[in-house]
C-alpha cells in the first residue's frame, strides 16, 4: 500500500477537531475518508467490515464509543442509532476532538435522530485534486487570487495527453501507485456496483440497475451543462416504457446521498443591466473519471472527441476549485443568464474576495474568453457585491501571466490553494 499522502483537509481536520466534539467526514466511496481519519485517530472502529462491532451497536452502542480519542468510528450510517448516543458522550464529556464519524452515504431522513448542532462539525472530503496528485505546482495560489494578489508569470507544461488520463483516471487515492488502466478498470467496476447494489441500499426500494446505468451514462453526457431532469430522465426509457419523472428524481437522490454528482449552484449576483439571470445548477459528477467510466471512454477517445473532452477538463476544473475553494471558506458557483452570457466557475469567499474563471482546453480561445468575462464583469452590481478579485481564464497548458485588459490566464498545472 502506498504511503499517505498530505491532503488539504488534514489542516481543516485538526482544526474542526479543535473546535467540536465530534468530526463528520463526508464523502463518496473511496475518497480516503477512513484513511486521512486515520492520521488523527487513537483508536477505531470499523463498521462495514467487523459484524461483532455492528452486533454490539444495536445491542450496547455507548460500548462501542470506548477507546482512546479521538474514537474514529468508520461507515456510521450502518448503524445510525450511533449518532445520537456520539452526541450524548460529547454532551457527557464536554471535551473537543472526542469522535471522527466517517460516512459514504446520507442516511434517510430519520425523527429519532437529534441534530447535531454544537456537537458535530461536518468536513466534505472529496476525490484529490491535481496539487494533491502531485501534477501542479501550485504556484498560482487561489487563496491570494482571492486576496488580490495578482497572478504572476509562471510556467506549467501539461501534454494534452497526460491531462486525458488525469481525467480518466481521476483523484481516487486508491490508485495512487496503480497503473492507468488498473484504475480505469476499477472506476468502470466502481460505477458497476453503484448500479447494482448502492442505489438500492441507500434508497431502501426496489431499483432497476439498468434504468440507473442509463441516468449516469446521461449525466456524463451532459456532464458540466445546465441539463434539466427532464433531459436526463428522456435517456431512461431503453426497452421498457419511459419511466416517470419521480423515479429519475428517485435517482438522483440516491446518487447525491451517495455522494458521487455535486451540482454547481448558479451564483446570484445583483446585476446593474436588465439581464435575468438564469438559476438552473450544472451538472457534475464528484470526479469527471465517473464520467469517462460511465461511458467507456479512455485517453485515446477523449483526444478524439475534444468537445467532450473539454466538458471534462472543465468539470476536473470544477473539482479542483471546490478543493481549494472548501479550505479558505469559500464556495463555487456558475453564472448565466438569459443573454448567453455564462461563466464557467464564480469562487464567493464574500464581499470583494471573489473572482470568475472561464475554462478553455487549448489557449486559441483566450480571447473570447476574456472578452465574455469583461462583458459579465461589467453586469455586476459592484457596489453591492464588491469588486471582483480576479477574473482569469483557466487553460491547460502554457503560461501564466496577466493581459493589458487585467484578465489572468492560469495554466491548470499552477493552480493550487
Amino acid at each position: 500500500m502506498p504511503r499517505y499522502r498530505p491532503r488539504l483537509a488534514d489542516q481543516e481536520l485538526v482544526a474542526r477537531l479543535a473546535s467540536a466534539g465530534a468530526v463528520v467526514i463526508e464523502g463518496p466511496r473511496a475518497s480516503g475518508k477512513t484513511w486521512t481519519a486515520r492520521q488523527f485517530a487513537g483508536s477505531e472502529v470499523l463498521l462495514d467490515v467487523d459484524d461483532q462491532a455492528r452486533r454490539l451497536a444495536r445491542l450496547e452502542p455507548p460500548e462501542l464509543l470506548i477507546g482512546e480519542t479521538p474514537r474514529l468510528i468508520d461507515e456510521w450510517q450502518l448503524e445510525p442509532q450511533v449518532w445520537n448516543h456520539v452526541r450524548r458522550a460529547v454532551d457527557d464529556r464536554q471535551s473537543k476532538g472526542q469522535f471522527i464519524l466517517t460516512g459514504s452515504a446520507v442516511p434517510r431522513d430519520d425523527f429519532t435522530r437529534h441534530s447535531g448542532a454544537g456537537r458535530f462539525s461536518r468536513l466534505r472530503l472529496r476525490p484529490m485534486s491535481l496539487f494533491e496528485l502531485g501534477h501542479s505546482t501550485g504556484a498560482v495560489s487561489l487563496r491570494s487570487v482571492l486576496g488580490c494578489e495578482g497572478i504572476h508569470g509562471c510556467e506549467a507544461r501539461l501534454a494534452v495527453r497526460d491531462l486525458a488520463r488525469f481525467v480518466c483516471v481521476g483523484g481516487w487515492p486508491g490508485h495512487l501507485g496503480s497503473s492507468g488502466a488498473e484504475a480505469m478498470r476499477t472506476n468502470r467496476d466502481y460505477l458497476a456496483e453503484v448500479c447494482r447494489v448502492d442505489v438500492g441500499r441507500v434508497n431502501g426500494v426496489k431499483h432497476d440497475p439498468g434504468r440507473v446505468q442509463r441516468l449516469i451514462q446521461s449525466l456524463a453526457r451532459n456532464v458540466a451543462t445546465c441539463a434539466s431532469l427532464a433531459t436526463i430522465a428522456a435517456d431512461l426509457a431503453g426497452p421498457e416504457p419511459p419511466p416517470t419523472g419521480r423515479t429519475a428524481r428517485n435517482y438522483m437522490t440516491a446518487l447525491e446521498r451517495l455522494m458521487l454528482v455535486e451540482d454547481q449552484p448558479p451564483w446570484a449576483p445583483h446585476l446593474r443591466s436588465r439581464s435575468r439571470l438564469r438559476m438552473s445548477p450544472r451538472r457534475h459528477f464528484v470526479d469527471p473519471s465517473l464520467a469517462a467510466a460511465a461511458l467507456g471512454a479512455d485517453p485515446e477517445r477523449l483526444i478524439h472527441d475534444v468537445a467532450w473532452f473539454g466538458l471534462l477538463f472543465e468539470s476536473m476544473v470544477v473539482r479542483d476549485l471546490r478543493v481549494y475553494a472548501q479550505a479558505t471558506d469559500a464556495d463555487v458557483y456558475h453564472y448565466r443568464d438569459n443573454t448567453g452570457l455564462e461563466v464557467d466557475a464564480i469562487v464567493d469567499a464574500g464581499f470583494n474576495r471573489w473572482a470568475a474563471f472561464e475554462v478553455k482546453l487549448g489557449t486559441h480561445r483566450i480571447d473570447d474568453a476574456a472578452r465574455s468575462l469583461l462583458k459579465f464583469a461589467d453586469r455586476v452590481d459592484t457596489e453591492r457585491c464588491g469588486e471582483p478579485s480576479a477574473l482569469a481564464v483557466i487553460v491547460h497548458d502554457g503560461y501564466g501571466y496577466m493581459r493589458p485588459d487585467g484578465v489572468g490566464v492560469i495554466p491548470i498545472g499552477a493552480l493550487g490553494p
